[in-house]
């Protein structure tokens, strides 16, 4: 699974950005689309994600104000944030998980990384 992601950029407080990720390769074996971030000096976090019965997962940080889909059966995802704040300023990477022999054990698939910065 290759994954190729943009749309980050920078905005001030309170605008908003979408992130955009297309998935190529073997898509039929993605189970679960999604997006982390890592800021400088911080360990990379779980923003969203959405698997394929479409249930979502948000961090608590970001719940009511961010929005991940899922389009054209695994092809691609979105997610679309709104209220930003200066503490969303990271990278943002695009993640694929798909199923391997060993049960509930996922391997993982990442894109390059997308620059969301938010000014104050």
């Amino acid at each position: 699974v290759q994954l190729q992601a943009s749309g980050g950029g920078l905005v001030q407080a309170g605008g908003s950005l979408r992130l955009f990720c297309g998935a190529s390769g073997s898509i039929y074996s993605i189970n679960v689309l999604g997006w982390y971030r890592q800021a400088p000096g911080k360990q990379r976090e779980l923003v969203a994600s959405i698997t394929d019965g479409r249930g979502t997962n948000y961090a608590d940080s970001v719940k009511g104000r961010f929005t991940i889909s899922r389009h054209n059966a695994w092809k691609s995802t979105s997610l679309q944030m709104n209220s930003l704040k200066p503490e969303d300023t990271a990278v943002y990477y695009c993640n694929a998980q798909s199923s391997t022999a060993v049960a509930g054990i996922n391997k993982y698939y990442w894109g390059q990384g997308t620059q969301v910065t938010v000014s104050s």
